[in-house]
């Protein structure tokens, strides 16, 4: 799927830093830029490189200043907007296009020179490669000069003033690191300056820093005679050995297209998602395996979106072997019954507070053994899920542990472990303390799979089946709400129990029911009424006192909307997963699902292209919000796809 933007889509300055790329390398490094060429988060980056898979990220050269001399003037390509516009780069106005489907270009129209900028990123590499193919059919010769803006820090802190930059054998270092550079052009060295005041728009809408800083230190020019064409090629990355700009672009597409190939759809959005999926793979230096990053440009590897994550960026994709390195590294850290929710990084300690992930990792594992049959796979698995089913049965960290009737409990004092878990020091904004639903879902799913898989362990006597059971019983007694035709969501003895969410979707999507057919169909009818928008699903029914439309300003306002009405993409794939179970599959069924997905066209289009985001405003969805590119959300509407092709 190519995506072709012209001078209607960036007509504005503004309008033209609504929507971005993003490339990533697979080693938890990126590069993302708006469609103008700006930057307009201080978290963007020409080259985020990454020094230590996958979370220690420096931004090593932030933007590119650009400028073009032709017939006597001087005149930016670049943009990049400034504090109150003093000394704005408004390159945007001779950018006639701007393109993306494996990598962007961005090509300009100056007075007969027409300058088409590339920019790819190396896959396991952080290295980037910058191309300006330059037709010039003025009656003079022309100069292009670029002037990269550096910062050499890590990812979200600001440059000083007082660090320093030298450079010499076609490399620049600063703070520690080196960036090695190559080049057809002329490089030219300068006494080192600051640029200061750039302005971030996105920032400034989310309450974060308003204005960022960049040094400069070198420039490199190249000149194009009068009718002729020239390139210009820049390659800046890690390591002294650097690629061209040619061997980068040529291995990025084949890479792509191997993605395209071994997911096998045929449909052009499936196919997008399927090699946007990619690019929150990564490897971890810290466990030598590979993982799934939550969301670019803020989040990090987390074993609850990894495991929801999962299945449609590896399994739906036929990625099987990241699929089984993932899972392996979660069985190398379980620990009391619980999978890590955050990752070690040197010598810190991984992090438990999730009562999800490690359901969620039996659901996993059955949905890969579903796929590929693997039984040695889950021979060797076995292990860790007998074990989690037995701490969740007798009790483990953070209260979460099997009430006498069978379903689970899980929270206490501040300690949130549901994905709804926002803690604003004593606020609790969604308190969800007692048995949620999503998670007694998960658990008797898991106890249906573990009496499946109770035959690759002939020792284990435990009746899974029986508990089970009990559970589903307990279930259909305590959480049906009838007044409202659908779940409750928590059982606690509050007010909360009564509330319409979207978690009560995952008691119908999920392989095993807990509910009558006619109730299933209940709740997937009040989640759409409630609930449903084109982009995702609301967290909270507009109709709730605590209801917020608007997810915005400051950290602590932002906290207060996340799940209370703030409309999240990914539970969007288990309503559809719903739908199409209680209208049993059908054609038709499929067919208006199809129909439906085919509206998040224009979400791929806005935000980051080819992507899915991480939320939108509850009210009035239209303009993504939170990560600009969020795993989960590719994953689950790629899940929905591969169903569609059984």
């Amino acid at each position: 799927m190519k995506f072709v933007y012209g001078k209607q889509d960036f007509k504005t300055f503004e309008r033209g830093e609504e929507n971005c790329y993003l490339m990533t390398n697979g080693l938890g490094g990126f590069s993302s830029l708006s469609m103008i060429g700006s930057c307009s988060r201080n978290d963007q980056a020409v080259l985020m490189a990454c020094t230590h898979a996958p979370n220690h990220r420096y931004n090593m050269i932030h933007r590119l200043s650009e400028t073009l001399n032709v017939e006597g003037k001087t005149i930016f390509l670049s943009s990049q907007d400034m504090q109150n516009r003093i000394g704005r780069e408004d390159g945007y106005r001779y950018q006639t296009k701007f393109t993306y489907e494996d990598y962007p270009q961005w090509t300009y129209l100056v007075e007969g020179v027409e300058v088409t900028r590339t920019l790819a990123l190396m896959q396991g590499k952080n290295t980037v490669g910058i191309s300006y193919h330059i037709r010039n059919r003025s009656m003079s010769e022309v100069v292009i000069r670029v002037t990269p803006q550096l910062q050499f820090v890590p990812k979200g802190q600001r440059l000083s003033v007082k660090q320093e930059f030298t450079m010499s054998d076609e490399k620049i270092c600063a703070n520690g690191q080196t960036l090695y550079y190559r080049t057809n052009g002329v490089c030219k060295q300068i006494p080192t300056y600051f640029c200061e005041k750039m302005y971030y728009s996105d920032d400034v809408k989310d309450g974060k820093m308003a204005l960022g800083r960049c040094a400069a230190n070198h420039e490199i020019s190249f000149l194009v005679e009068a009718d002729s064409e020239g390139t210009l090629e820049l390659v800046y990355g890690m390591e002294a050995a650097l690629p061209t700009v040619d061997e980068i672009v040529r291995s990025v597409v084949e890479y792509r297209n191997a993605l395209r190939a071994q997911a096998g759809f045929q449909e052009s959005i499936p196919q997008m998602l399927a090699v946007s999926a990619n690019q929150y793979i990564s490897y971890r230096a810290s466990t030598d395996g590979e993982t799934i990053l939550a969301g670019f440009p803020f989040f990090e590897d987390w074993g609850r979106d990894t495991m929801i994550s999962l299945p449609g960026c590896c399994l739906a994709t036929r990625q099987f072997a990241t699929a089984e390195s993932i899972l392996k590294t979660f069985m190398a850290y379980c620990k009391k019954g619980l999978m890590p929710n955050l990752f070690p990084e040197g010598t810190e300690n991984p992090g438990y507070n999730t009562v999800d992930a490690a359901l969620l990792f039996i659901l996993t594992v059955y949905e890969y053994y579903e796929r590929t049959k693997n039984a040695e796979f889950v021979k060797s698995a076995y292990p860790v899920m007998k074990d989690i089913v037995a701490w969740y049965q007798k009790g483990t960290d953070f209260n979460i542990h099997m009430d006498e009737d069978g379903l689970i409990v899980a929270g206490e004092g501040y300690d949130q472990v549901t994905w709804m878990d926002v803690r604003v020091e004593n606020i609790l904004p969604t308190p969800r303390h007692g048995k949620p639903v999503e998670i007694n879902a998960y658990w008797y799913n898991a106890l249906r799979m573990m009496d499946i898989f109770r035959k690759f362990d002939p020792e284990d006597t435990f009746d899974y089946a029986a508990l089970a059971e009990k559970v589903c019983n307990s279930f259909r007694a305590q959480f049906w709400n009838e007044k409202a035709s659908c779940l409750k969501d928590v059982i606690s003895g509050t007010a909360a129990d009564e509330q319409i969410r979207c978690n009560q979707i995952w008691a119908v999507s999920l392989p095993f029911s807990l509910l009558p057919e006619e109730k299933e169909k209940q709740v997937v009818e009040t989640v759409y009424r409630k609930l449903y928008t084109p982009y995702g699903l609301r967290t909270l029914d507009p109709a709730d006192a605590q209801f917020h439309p608007f997810y915005g300003g400051a950290q602590l306002d932002r906290d207060l909307a996340y799940h209370q009405g703030t409309v999240w993409t990914f539970p969007m794939g288990a309503y559809y997963l719903a739908y199409l179970k209680v209208h049993g599959y059908s054609e038709e069924a499929k067919a208006y699902v199809k129909e439906q997905l085919s509206g998040l066209e224009p979400a791929l289009r806005e935000g980051c292209v080819g992507q899915l985001p991480e939320i939108y405003d509850g009210e009035y969805p239209i303009e993504s919000k939170g990560c600009f590119a969020q795993a989960w959300s590719v994953g689950e509407i790629l899940r929905v796809y591969d169903m569609l092709r059984s």
